[in-house]
């Protein structure tokens, strides 16, 4: 059962950019949406990631990302599950 989540991204070392693009996209068919704010003056990235998927798919993305150097990452969780159609 899917569940709509979303993900928050620091990005402290945009050396780690190609490898978050590649987890992205390796999970593409799960994401709703995705936003990403340069903040300039901090020499930070910020990213949102919305995703519809089992909470494995989720724990796996959130996982990934937070491994990476100079990524800082946490996910919060809808509290109800996606509706049946």
């Amino acid at each position: 059962m899917n569940r709509a989540a979303l993900i928050g991204i620091m990005v402290e070392d945009s050396d780690s950019t190609r490898e978050i693009n590649e987890i992205l996209h390796q999970y593409s068919e799960y994401i709703i949406g995705r936003m990403g704010i340069p903040h300039v003056k901090q020499n930070l990235n910020i990213i949102s990631i919305a995703l519809d998927a089992p909470n494995d798919v989720i724990s796996a993305v959130s996982g990934k990302l937070g491994r990476l150097s100079g990524v800082n990452v946490k996910t919060i969780y809808s509290k109800l599950p996606d509706k049946e159609e």
